[in-house]
């Protein structure tokens, strides 16, 4: 079993780099998030958000490729990160990763296991079910999908990957059978094994079935199989180390539309301890008007953080268009930025959102440190300035989630710049 090899983590958003990288972090290795042409080091375990999410199924395969090309070093098992709900294009991505693992002459195969039950994701009979319900029969998928079902063998045929599944009850068989499963597939010249599971345990089997197989394979799964692994990888996990807190006012920024972000976001609001501005669609759309809309909004932004924290949270409806959500998120990000010179922390929803403002920020990365809760990392921002962050996949979380995250980032001790 390989537990001194260094890791790379090739996501298409931020977020997803970050809760998919945290397991490893947790158990005392040196994690790092970037983006574009970031420079964080030699950390063992480098997770890089291709910001490819909103791409054409060519354009995000091209830009998964440049990361790996970019980051790729020898000796390194390669995970690829994609969405628990199946946005983006993971199956374009994941072809063109193991077309280049093959090209650089590894016998290699996509080990896909996208379950994430902390998140109530889990994966049975090779279909990707949410809270039980199939991914097709729930409201992320009405809002934002690319592929017919959520069948997985048929998700990855679409890129010309042939797969065939193992299903939870030989799965649930134990290790040894899996990694024959796999050893088999391998040996056939497979492109992919997708593997069930519905429960954190399930995934431990197939982390212990398939760790030793790391030389041939693509891992392909969320931040559930990137924790059962870590836990294999670094089993005793050190105290999580201490994160400082927030040294001034903290900004909550929802970009996301997802319910889970919205409803954590009216809990906060609620809450009576920040000052909530709402950004109206049209001023991130440029309609008339917009721009003295906009340097309206910065200026009461930028005065709420001088009397405490604030969340700053899209007003977008359920019929709004998201497919130009990149271009929205950078409009976001450059009406938040110039009011934030004297900012504390930062909670942050939705890669796009996240990217764009650290990006305005002079940010290159996040060193991860530890979670507010599963799917919720925290860290301290690396590059122009160090800031506590706390970043969270918009369909992630519970009502309370942001409210937590506000928690941690003041060590759950009332900061002078937190309403009384």
């Amino acid at each position: 079993m390989r537990t001194d090899a260094p890791w790379l983590i090739i996501a298409d958003d931020l977020t997803g780099a970050a809760d998919a990288a945290i397991a490893f972090a947790r158990r005392g290795l040196e994690t790092v998030v970037t983006w574009g042409d970031g420079d964080v080091g030699d950390a063992p375990v480098v997770s890089v958000d291709a910001d490819s999410r909103r791409l054409s199924a060519a354009a995000a395969a091209a830009r998964q490729s440049a990361v790996l090309a970019a980051r790729g070093r020898p000796g390194q098992i390669v995970y690829k990160k994609i969405d628990s709900t199946l946005r983006g294009q993971p199956a374009a991505e994941t072809a063109a990763l193991l077309k280049d693992l093959r090209r650089q002459g590894r016998r290699a195969i996509a080990l896909v296991a996208p379950a994430f039950p902390a998140m109530g994701r889990t994966t049975e009979a090779g279909r990707v079910l949410v809270a039980g319900r199939r991914l097709e029969e729930t409201p992320i998928w009405a809002r934002d999908h690319g592929y017919e079902s959520g069948y997985l063998p048929d998700v990855l045929k679409s890129a010309g990957l042939e797969s065939g599944v193992v299903p939870l009850d030989q799965l649930r068989r134990g290790a040894g059978v899996v990694r024959g499963i796999v050893a088999n597939a391998i040996a056939e010249g497979c492109d992919a094994v997708v593997c069930d599971a519905a429960t954190a345990d399930d995934l431990l089997v197939v982390a212990e079935a398939t760790l030793p197989l790391a030389d041939t394979l693509l891992f392909v799964g969320t931040g559930g199989l990137a924790g059962a692994l870590a836990q294999l990888v670094a089993p005793d996990a050190p105290p999580a180390p201490v994160v400082p807190p927030a040294n001034g006012p903290v900004l909550v920024l929802v970009g996301s539309v997802a319910e889970a972000s919205r409803a954590a976001a009216e809990t906060l609001a609620a809450n009576g301890r920040v000052t909530e501005v709402v950004v109206p669609e049209a001023v991130l759309r440029e309609a008339p008007g917009a721009a003295t809309a906009g340097r309206e909004l910065t200026a009461k932004i930028g005065a709420a953080l001088g009397d405490g924290d604030v969340l700053v949270v899209t007003a977008f409806g359920p019929e709004s268009d998201l497919a130009a959500g990149g271009a929205v998120a950078r409009r976001l990000a450059d009406l938040v930025a110039p009011a934030v010179a004297h900012l504390g922390g930062l909670v942050a929803t939705g890669g796009d959102t996240v990217c764009a403002l650290l990006g305005r920020l002079g940010v290159t990365g996040i060193r991860l440190l530890d979670e507010v809760e599963p799917g919720v990392p925290l860290g301290v921002t690396v590059g122009a300035v160090a800031l506590p962050i706390a970043t969270k996949a918009g369909g992630f979380g519970t009502d309370t989630t942001l409210l937590h995250c506000l928690d941690r980032l003041q060590s759950s001790v009332r900061s002078p710049y937190q309403k009384a």
